[in-house]
């Protein structure tokens, strides 16, 4: 599985830094619990929705069981999501994580952020050629490529589209969620406040962190 996902997303990383990472996260999963996060603070959104107005919070909290129905299952997978994020906190200090899954939302494919933590984001990425254009999210989940971008002021300035919700992230990475099959079902994305942060060890992280949740994405 390890082998496929690294080709398959065009990453070039030690397998034995990803199995042993994957044995790591397994050990915390089994000795960790945190609580499924089903409401959660989310940014005004800029004209037209398409830049998230940093440091401005909606006085209502998003409501994630209005996009996926609460039940003993999806409150179990959701805490396992919660617990993944965690334990990437843990293992590699980076400054925000999250895990998205692609879904019918209002009524269009978005991708619904499932767990995180850091600062508060927008929950919800549209589908679409036209946000892909600046959002390293769609880009990642049509892509089904790694993105990888350890200078955010370099490659904006050599021409790079790059979508800003907190103007301190200096580094990003945005890795596709596969099913055995190799189907994208989702995405997570990890952000640092410093420049080239992501090495092999925390891509390694990272990637253990996408195995693990594309077991526990609901229904």
């Amino acid at each position: 599985m390890i082998s496929t996902y690294l080709s398959h997303c065009n990453l070039s990383i030690s397998e034995t830094a990803v199995a042993g990472q994957l044995s790591e996260l397994d050990a915390y999963l089994e000795t960790h619990h945190l609580d499924a996060i089903w409401s959660y603070q989310i940014p005004e959104l800029g004209e037209g929705g398409s830049c998230s107005l940093f440091g401005h919070l909606q006085e209502a909290p998003f409501l994630l069981a209005e996009y996926v129905s609460k039940n003993s299952e999806t409150e179990q997978q959701l805490s396992r999501l919660q617990t993944i994020a965690q334990y990437v906190k843990f293992a590699t200090g980076v400054d925000w994580f999250g895990i998205y899954q692609a879904r019918e939302a209002d009524g269009i494919q978005q991708l619904l952020k499932l767990a995180y933590y850091g600062a508060p984001s927008r929950p919800l990425f549209p589908i679409t050629d036209a946000f892909a254009a600046t959002s390293n999210n769609i880009q990642t989940y049509l892509s089904e490529q790694a993105r990888v971008i350890n200078n955010i002021p370099d490659y904006v300035a050599k021409g790079g589209e790059y979508y800003t919700c907190d103007p301190k992230v200096q580094s990003e990475v945005c890795l596709p969620l596969l099913d055995p099959q190799g189907k994208c079902l989702g995405i997570i994305d990890a952000e640092a406040f410093e420049q080239e942060c992501f090495d092999e060890y925390k891509l390694a992280v990272l990637v253990a962190a996408c195995i693990r949740a594309i077991e526990n994405l609901p229904g």
